[in-house]
């Protein structure tokens, strides 16, 4: 079992920046690690994913180019470079994690998780 701790949310304008952070409480090894969001009113959805030897990495449609995942094993942690931030990203952010038992590989769908983080706000609004 593992638990996640996201921070790095906030308010920034329109074209800002923001590095999300997710901190597990263990090693994250032989996990698929995913960042989802979720607006009022809307279904979560998958942002990014990286298998736990980053030969798999995805990006939604919508952030593809703009937002960066990366991960530090040293540190146990995920990371979500937002760059060129737009109203629409406005949403609750969540890191994920999945044990792949040695499966190289990563998923945008929500239900294949098992462990969530409690979410951190982004607001981006001028």
């Amino acid at each position: 079992q593992v638990q996640l701790v996201e921070s790095g949310g906030g308010l920034v304008q329109p074209g800002g920046s923001l590095r999300l952070s997710c901190i597990a409480s263990g090693s994250l090894d032989f996990f698929a690690i995913g960042w989802f969001r979720q607006a009022p009113g809307k279904e979560r959805e998958g942002v990014s994913c990286l298998s736990m030897s980053l030969s798999d990495i995805r990006y939604s449609d919508s952030v593809a180019g703009r937002f960066t995942i990366s991960k530090d094993n040293a540190k146990n942690a995920v990371f979500l470079q937002m760059d060129n931030l737009e109203p629409g990203d406005t949403a609750v952010y969540y890191c994920a994690a999945k044990y792949t038992y040695g499966g190289n590989w990563c998923s945008l769908t929500t239900d294949v998780y098992d462990y969530w983080g409690q979410g951190t706000q982004v607001t981006i609004s001028s």
